[in-house]
């Protein structure tokens, strides 16, 4: 079985750079399907031109909690973002190890894909077809990436915290993306007030301005960053590309809230983390290094970004394992 790259739209064929820090492609930075052939499975994946933007919420925002200030400056390059979460139809290939191919040398990067670790089975499988992936590990979601790579070639990891935001807010400087209240949430999210305290099937709601689906609700979504409380201290002055690496497992930035959570939980800017009660009942010893139990309301989605890191920082972006009790 082989991966195949689609493009939605035709463009004049750019140069392929192998990474270095360089651009991926000067002339296809266009949204695409990345199909898996012989499957019925692809991630479509839309541009996202970087730029400026102000991070975090300011103080008479209703809602707003400690962590999510000072708003500051963020300045992002380009990348790609998927338009869903990725669902547990597409999750399942990665977790069965049943469709591997190596990347045929058309892509950016090439890594041995029988060298990417698979993942266990579930202890207790919530997953449905068409619904987002839950109950997974931080660290599952970016060896699910990893693997993603070594199948295509290319470049894929978790959004940062500030590409999330950005993504989310879709040019947007109020409190929602689709505006300032919440009384039109409805129409673009699963939340606690019309959810039935239950995951709903992946896109049925309104897309925000760039084509992305649930960013506001349904699933949380898993982040690359670690979490303080205390918000962002240490970005005072406009920062470049940020990203605060976890050096202890928890707590780590979940973003977007869930099916579980009221409006305010919904917010851009509102900010959410791991907690190490989600695994509790995990019955294994040591814990499962992939899956959270009861962590039923965490999924993700992936970004691809169009400049590549160095090749000897590729792996920074992807999440190490660190074992449990």
């Amino acid at each position: 079985m082989t991966v195949v790259l689609r493009l939605l739209t035709i463009l004049s064929i750019g140069s392929i750079v192998l990474g270095q820090g360089n651009v991926v492609s000067e002339n296809l930075f266009t949204a695409y399907d990345e199909v898996l052939t012989a499957t019925d499975k692809l991630i479509t994946m839309v541009p996202v031109a970087g730029g400026l933007f102000n991070m975090g919420s300011p103080k008479d925002e209703i809602g707003r909690r400690k962590d999510e200030g000072p708003v500051h400056a963020v300045l992002l390059g380009d990348f790609w973002i998927s338009t869903m979460e990725i669902p547990w139809d597409l999750y399942e290939l990665f977790v069965y190890r049943n469709a591997d191919t190596p990347a045929e040398n058309r892509g950016e990067v090439t890594i041995d894909i029988d060298g990417v670790s698979g993942a266990t089975m579930p202890y207790v499988n919530y997953n449905k077809p068409g619904y987002p992936t839950i109950n997974i590990t931080q660290y599952a979601a970016s060896q699910f990436c990893k693997w993603l790579t070594a199948k295509t070639g290319h470049y894929y990891r978790l959004p940062t915290e500030a590409e999330w935001e950005y993504a989310c807010r879709a040019d947007s400087k109020d409190t929602f993306s689709f505006g300032p209240a919440s009384k039109s949430i409805a129409s673009y999210a699963w939340y606690k007030g019309n959810s039935d305290d239950k995951l709903h099937k992946g896109g049925m709601k309104e897309p925000n301005a760039l084509g992305l689906y649930d960013m506001h609700g349904n699933v949380a979504e898993w982040v690359i960053d670690r979490y303080d409380r205390n918000g962002y201290p240490h970005h005072v002055d406009m920062v470049t590309d940020p990203f605060q690496v976890g050096e202890e497992l928890y707590p780590r930035v979940v973003r977007g809230g869930s099916y579980k959570d009221k409006p305010a939980g919904l917010r851009s800017a509102a900010r959410g983390y791991s907690k190490r009660s989600w695994k509790k009942r995990d019955p294994q010893s040591p814990k499962s290094l992939w899956w959270h139990i009861d962590a039923i309301h965490i999924g993700f989605r992936i970004v691809r970004p169009r400049t590549l890191p160095n090749q000897n920082e590729l792996t920074k972006y992807w999440i190490d394992p660190i074992k449990e009790y």
